[in-house]
């Protein structure tokens, strides 16, 4: 799965309406910049390759008074609210994705309901101890990562892994479970995209052709 992919849907989202520089400014505040590949240029050619797929919607709007070319503003159709959703849903339950897929799944859990995104950690929990029951059947982690000589390590590496995972995904529900934080259907939605003209304080400033567009 991309993250760039879950990234732009959800700003595109959480906007209603935007162009591509606003989407870009969304992610650096975000710091996606820094711990993802949302990089402008994959931004606008993950917008372009999403409204050919009819996931958004590109509406092109007159250039300003001020002049330069007009500007193409994306709306998230139904089908990309629709592949939005099952993004989120995939990675909240898949425990081997990267972290920045990881990273963007939790950003957007609130878009879900509570009682459905408790059950997809849970289900993240037991794939988990699946993984981590197939993993010692041939490594004996109390004997200890010598007994396979140094490849033990990476065993052992997957169970300490695994053993995080689960221990942080538990947490979490309990914390869910327990009234932390706005989801889905409970009231004002989050919202943490930046206003029209606000100023970011994490731009990156660097320049890029499809700013403009």
């Amino acid at each position: 799965m991309s993250a760039i992919r879950l990234l732009v849907l959800g700003a595109v989202r959480q906007h209603g309406r935007a162009h591509g520089y606003q989407v870009r400014n969304d992610l650096e505040y975000w710091g996606a910049h820094e711990w993802s590949n949302a990089k402008p240029g994959s931004i606008y050619h993950a917008l372009k390759q999403m409204a050919k797929q009819g996931l958004l919607h590109a509406h092109e709007i007159a250039p300003s008074t001020a002049g330069g070319p007009p500007r193409t503003e994306y709306e998230i159709t139904e089908q990309g609210t629709e592949e939005f959703l099952r993004l989120v849903r995939e990675a909240l339950v898949s425990y081997d994705q990267k972290m920045d897929v990881k990273s963007a799944a939790i950003g957007f859990m609130v878009d879900l309901p509570r009682a459905e995104t408790v059950s997809l950690l849970k289900e993240r929990i037991r794939r988990s101890e699946e993984w981590r029951s197939a993993v010692t059947e041939h490594y004996v982690p109390e004997e200890g990562p010598g007994q396979l000589g140094h490849i033990g390590e990476i065993m052992n590496l997957w169970v300490h892994t695994a053993d995080a995972e689960a221990a942080w995904t538990q947490g979490l529900i309990e914390r869910i479970e327990g009234g932390a934080y706005t989801f889905a259907g409970e009231g004002e939605p989050f919202v943490g995209v930046l206003a029209e003209g606000e100023e970011n304080p994490y731009a990156t400033r660097e320049r890029h052709p499809g700013d403009l567009g």
